[in-house]
């Protein structure tokens, strides 16, 4: 999933695994869904899929540099992936939409793109509140404070 918080929107694709190569597909995915811009920001995890070689893995070598580029990356610290909004869209897809048994990788996508569709139409935002004050407490050790 990726969102775009503030529009209330956001990307979703069901895959059998999370491969690398999934992970190139999805990246392609979001660039065309903005195809004006030249720069988009992406927070996310830092998981080994989330790598350069991924996009090589997936693409002739001029795409896959022409891709990356396309992309200002930003990683969420470990253990951090509650910063990340994308990740409390999730749960509330789970919270929403996937609660109960789902039989086929079929029917898990046609219930996950009517519930996008669904939040895209209300323009559902994440409610964030988490400060920069907030960081400095909650995350001290990656906010070094210097007593003067």
């Amino acid at each position: 999933m990726a969102s775009e918080p503030l529009a209330g929107r956001r990307i979703t694709k069901v895959t059998e695994r999370k491969t690398k190569v999934d992970w190139a597909y999805f990246l392609h995915d979001i660039a065309e869904a903005y195809p004006h811009a030249d720069v988009i920001t992406l927070v996310m995890d830092n998981l080994s899929t989330h790598s350069p070689g991924a996009l090589y893995e997936a693409y002739p070598p001029e795409q896959a540099k022409a891709l990356w580029d396309r992309f200002e990356f930003v990683y969420t610290p470990k253990h951090g992936s509650w910063l990340n909004v994308a990740e409390i869209e999730l749960n509330v897809m789970i919270s929403q939409c996937l609660k109960r048994r789902i039989d086929s990788i079929d029917e898990l996508r046609e219930e996950v793109t009517a519930w996008q569709a669904q939040r895209d139409r209300l323009q559902a935002k994440v409610n964030w509140q988490f400060t920069t004050d907030d960081a400095r407490v909650k995350l001290k050790r990656l906010y070094p404070t210097f007593d003067t």
